[in-house]
């Protein structure tokens, strides 16, 4: 698991300076060169769809998504267990849905690309049925950690 988390966190950071620096090289070929860069939006926007989609499992991982711990903690400890249960577990439905559409998807649509750079549809997909198998994945642990723990998360507000 660790290797994996490294792994993603690497593809995370590369994924973020190309999406830093593919605007960049294309305001310096157009306002410098005054030759604009062929697809340059396009490819930005797949590098943020693969930004987004596949580190969401790391911020769900690590506790950085939104969890209203404040409220919850507001709420008794066994209905509050349950609670976490109930949360975890639709995440995990949810997730596997939408990795399940994803892959539907693709699957109908194998011989499409996209416009301008012809990127094969897999590829354009793959990251949305990655990122939401692994969230899906990541939901599982903390629904089986939850319930092998016998009580709810304690409450921890981590500001950075």
């Amino acid at each position: 698991m660790r290797l994996l988390v490294h792994a993603l966190r690497a593809l995370a950071c590369a994924l973020l300076a190309g999406l830093i620096l593919t605007p960049f090289a294309q305001i310096v070929m157009r306002g410098v060169f005054d030759v604009p860069m062929a697809g340059a939006e396009e490819f930005a926007r797949y590098l943020l769809i693969c930004l987004a989609f596949l580190s969401a499992a790391l911020v769900s991982l690590e506790g950085g998504q939104i969890r209203m711990e404040e409220f919850q903690a507001l709420i008794a400890e066994r209905p509050r267990w349950l609670l976490q249960l109930v949360i975890e577990a639709s995440g995990v439905i949810a997730f596997g849905l939408l990795a399940t559409a994803a892959v539907v998807t693709i699957a109908r649509n194998i011989a499409s690309a996209t416009a301008t750079l012809e990127i094969p549809f897999l590829i354009f997909m793959g990251p949305l049925a990655i990122g939401a198998a692994l969230l899906a994945l990541v939901s599982l642990r903390h629904l089986v950690e939850t319930f092998r723990r016998g009580r709810p998360d304690d409450k921890h507000t981590t500001l950075t």
